[in-house]
């Protein structure tokens, strides 16, 4: 499997199979997304017209089985500006993990980690001081919750995140089991960059 980092045309001509995977795996738990590609369209523009964007995809052979993208926080203003409100952290020293979605029999051989490897090295080059992605919060007894999930929090953990305390944004989207969308909280967890990291 090869993991590599794209941008520019690279990252435009991909997005159509990131709408693909977003839909495929954000249906599972946590996030029990009931997407379709027209929204899935809109949404990726965001990547298409940030000429700071990343999008880490990873291959069996030249098919797209994982993504993960990025791109600077005050990309997402619209977004995020509420749930930093009070932090005292400027969007503009954040760059922003959003999505990170890889099939379920690709998992467990390291892709994580790269993912987040190659768009912290991006987010680096290009000055930013801290890194941030969002985690939907859902109640211990969901009633949709598998019995054998665990959960990433560890991973996270272990790559240097924490929650930012007060720190909870809000979206809306349509559940599986829903007839309509409902508002969501979601979790900002964070990392900050030390000087001496490469």
């Amino acid at each position: 499997m090869r993991v590599q980092a794209l941008t520019g045309a690279a990252l435009d001509a991909a997005l159509e199979d990131v709408a693909a995977l977003r839909i495929a795996v954000f249906r599972e738990w946590p996030y029990l997304y009931d997407g379709d590609l027209d929204y899935e369209r809109r949404y990726l523009e965001t990547y298409r017209k940030s000429e700071a964007a990343i999008l880490v995809g990873a291959f069996d052979g030249d098919r797209l089985v994982g993504a993960a993208t990025g791109t600077p926080m005050a990309d997402h203003a619209d977004d995020f500006a509420a749930a930093f409100d009070g932090t005292g952290i400027a969007l503009e020293d954040v760059f922003y993990c959003a999505e990170s979605v890889l099939l379920p029999e690709y998992r467990g051989q390291g892709v994580g980690h790269r993912f987040f490897d190659l768009r912290e090295t991006h987010a680096r080059s290009l000055g930013a001081s801290i890194s941030a992605f969002c985690a939907v919060m859902r109640p211990e007894d969901h009633p949709m919750r598998p019995s054998d999930y665990r959960s990433l929090e560890p991973f996270w953990r272990k790559r240097g995140y924490r929650p930012l305390e007060g720190a909870v944004a809000q979206f809306r989207w349509k559940d599986v089991d829903q007839v309509a969308e409902t508002m969501k909280p979601l979790q900002v967890w964070m990392r900050t960059f030390r000087g001496d990291e490469q």
